[in-house]
């Protein structure tokens, strides 16, 4: 009998490639994504010199010399390495309060897109799953906040209660969570309609158990999204504010409050508005480019 012999590499099992996972595709698409670099990479720096404001800044935000007020920074005649960016109106040195003050609005734009996030999920879930009265309580809700003009709103609520960090964070916390509930309240009908959803409440789960486990975590990225994009509309909001005087009071830092305070200078000494403005474009511009990559990264097909 004549025996037919294999070549080794016929008997070795080839390995069948899987595809890749949703994680993979995610980080691949992340890496491979500019804008979503440029935001996170301006948002990280700026969260390390708020934390380490005290190390960075190289006088006291609050400590003042009235002798070296209103000097220009080191590359306009006249400055000096003392003060890099030069002194407000009262001598403080002007690289500080730009360093502590990043500390203001991002303490403020966290706080307060949490604070939108919890209200606007929470409304926008419940209205999505039960629909029917709470549909239509929430949908009311969602319209008369709509109907109200939010800056003067809350320029009236600061003015009422008191200026304060913690005030002028509720308050634009309370009057931002509209997207939230829009787009979480549009998802969750969606998601409600699906197989797995169905398959959990014949499974005997309770509707708390299904919000829970089935439709919050089919929402997390939506969520953070949402999160991002508020986050600079925050830290714009308490600019406004600081701006028109109801926001944080001084001496306390804020770019806001900085650029108001220099704007009668603004003709002769330009630096006084333009190096906050500077801060807070660029604060906001990763804010939105970081949430435009993760929209991208987590929903390539809604990619505008």
């Amino acid at each position: 009998m004549s025996r037919i012999l294999k070549h080794p590499a016929q008997s070795v099992n080839t390995v069948e490639q899987l595809p890749p996972s949703p994680g993979q595709l995610a980080r691949t698409r992340a890496w491979s994504h500019r804008g979503f670099q440029i935001g996170t990479g301006i948002l990280i720096l700026l969260i390390l010199v708020a934390i380490f404001a005290p190390y960075l800044a190289p006088h006291h935000p609050f400590q003042q010399s009235l002798p070296n007020r209103l000097l220009p920074p080191v590359w306009v005649e006249g400055g000096n390495w003392t003060y890099p960016l030069g002194t407000d109106q009262v001598g403080r040195d002007y690289l500080s309060r730009l360093i502590y003050g990043t500390r203001v609005s991002i303490t403020i734009g966290l706080s307060a897109a949490t604070i939108g996030l919890l209200i606007g999920v929470t409304l926008g879930v419940l209205a999505g799953y039960f629909g029917g009265w709470v549909d239509h309580a929430v949908s009311f809700l969602l319209t008369t906040q709509l109907a109200l003009p939010g800056l003067l709103l809350a320029m009236a609520l600061v003015f009422f209660i008191g200026p304060s960090l913690i005030v002028v964070i509720c308050i634009i916390g309370v009057l931002h969570w509209t997207y939230f509930l829009v787009v979480t309240r549009s998802a969750t009908q969606h998601i409600r309609s699906l197989d797995f959803v169905a398959a959990a409440r014949a499974s005997g789960a309770s509707s708390r158990q299904i919000i829970w486990h089935e439709i919050l975590p089919n929402l997390s990225s939506k969520i953070i999204v949402i999160f991002t994009f508020e986050l600079g509309i925050a830290i714009l909001a308490e600019a406004s504010l600081s701006f028109l005087g109801v926001g944080i009071q001084a001496p306390t830092p804020s770019w806001g409050l900085m650029i108001a305070e220099g704007k009668e200078a603004i003709f002769y000494r330009p630096w006084l508005v333009v190096l906050p403005g500077m801060f807070l474009f660029v604060l906001v511009i990763g804010a939105n480019l970081m949430g435009d990559g993760l929209r991208d990264i987590t929903s390539p097909e809604e990619k505008s």
